[in-house]
């Protein structure tokens, strides 16, 4: 069961946008986009969309114009990774 909980925590991650950010996430690579680098964060509790929102505004700061998100985790404690492309 928390095998299958996480596997939708990384799904909505994954598929979510929010237009509030200068960078957009993204499922895969963009075509003739560059990366640039990672960035990863990490939240207490639970809440999914928290960890999204800091990964989406460590990739506005860094300069991308959109990101990936390739890891998330956790359960009391969520951490992830995203993908960074200019």
């Amino acid at each position: 069961m928390k095998n299958l909980t996480k596997a939708f925590a990384v799904i909505a991650l994954s598929t979510a946008s929010f237009a509030t950010f200068a960078a957009t996430e993204v499922s895969m690579a963009p075509a003739g986009e560059q990366s640039i680098g990672m960035v990863s964060a990490s939240t207490h509790g639970s809440d999914i969309t928290t960890l999204q929102n800091k990964l989406a505004a460590k990739a506005a700061q860094e300069g991308a114009s959109s990101y990936r998100i390739v890891s998330a985790g956790g359960e009391n404690h969520m951490y992830g990774t995203a993908e960074l492309y200019k």
